[in-house]
């Protein structure tokens, strides 16, 4: 069971994953990347390693200007961990998407989130790390069916 000050703290973690949302879906670079650290690393499925939150800002500027104009973004949360009290680690899925929002996502993410609180910040949660790494449904049916003790124990 969550102590009251925990489910405090998941509800603002969970708030950050929110605004990312909705600044993507707003095409807006700049509130996407003000939730993110000055010094935060973002990783892609693709394996495109960006650091620093100006990266972060510049990279999905061009992005929703191209590739992903148009796009929305479908988060969902598995797991939220605290490691003291300003350390969060998120593992949820995700996806890109325009039109209707999809069944399965197919990105599988952690959000390493801190609690600003250096000199003159504001003492907001922000995303200090990012990964994605595109799942592979076939390639995990494959190894599970000859390695059965690869399925995780979610899965059982």
């Amino acid at each position: 069971m969550q102590s009251t000050s925990e489910s405090g703290a998941v509800a603002a973690v969970q708030a950050v994953l929110n605004r990312l949302v909705s600044a993507w879906e707003h095409h807006d670079a700049e509130a996407y990347g003000e939730l993110f650290t000055e010094d935060a690393t973002y990783i892609t499925y693709v394996g495109t390693f960006y650091q620093g939150r100006r990266d972060i800002v510049e990279s999905h500027r061009t992005l929703f200007a191209g590739f992903l104009k148009g796009t929305r973004l479908a988060d969902e949360i598995l797991d939220v961990r605290f490691y003291g009290p300003g350390v969060a680690v998120v593992n949820g899925r995700g996806d890109t998407y325009k039109g209707k929002h999809p069944e399965k996502l197919g990105k599988i993410q952690t959000y390493t989130l801190v609690r600003d609180t250096d000199t003159g910040a504001d003492g907001q949660w922000r995303i200090a790390a990012f990964q994605n790494t595109k799942r592979k449904p076939l390639m995990e049916a494959v190894s599970y069916r000859f390695a059965p003790g690869l399925v995780p124990a979610a899965e059982h």
